[in-house]
């Protein structure tokens, strides 16, 4: 009976992990969704952004809103029209490789960390390569985006030890 026990022990998931992996699989799917409704809605926003900045009101506006119509906005999304497809298809990879490599860390694979680091770093290069450093000009978004990236990472790198399988 003490065999069986502790065999359950060694199989079971630290709470850590599970809750790491749960909120990437939510994460994830939401930037999968999110990278979706974005490729389909990108000529629009473009538009609404386009028709705001020559309507009558955008004059009337508060000055930190019309910072958010500028130029270099309206430029940003300009280029993520134009790249909507290779920028879709490298955020739905990273957000496939951290699912997968979420799986993999469930069954105590540190592969699968690795896994997970490459698929969240990926969309940043790639917007890298199809936008430019001038999405990182672009607000809280961004930085955000790389600060959770980021904690995930550390939050993840500090359960390693219980990572047993390759």
């Amino acid at each position: 009976m003490n065999d069986s026990a502790s065999d359950m022990d060694e199989n079971k998931l630290p709470s850590t992990i599970n809750t790491l992996t749960i909120l990437t699989f939510v994460g994830s799917g939401l930037g999968i969704v999110s990278g979706i409704w974005s490729y389909f809605k990108s000529a629009s926003n473009l538009a609404k952004m386009q028709e705001m900045v020559n309507s009558p009101q955008f004059e009337k506006m508060p000055n930190f809103a019309k910072k958010m119509y500028s130029p270099e906005a309206l430029e940003l999304y300009r280029k993520v029209d134009e790249n909507k497809l290779p920028i879709g298809i490298v955020n739905f990879l990273g957000c496939a490789l951290c699912i997968y490599g979420a799986l993999e860390m469930r069954k105590l694979k540190k592969n699968g960390f690795y896994t997970y680091c490459i698929g969240e770093v990926l969309p940043f290069v790639g917007t890298l390569l199809f936008i430019g450093a001038d999405f990182f000009k672009s607000g809280w978004t961004a930085y955000s985006t790389a600060a959770f990236a980021a904690l995930f990472i550390i939050l993840y790198a500090a359960q390693m030890k219980l990572m047993t399988k390759q």
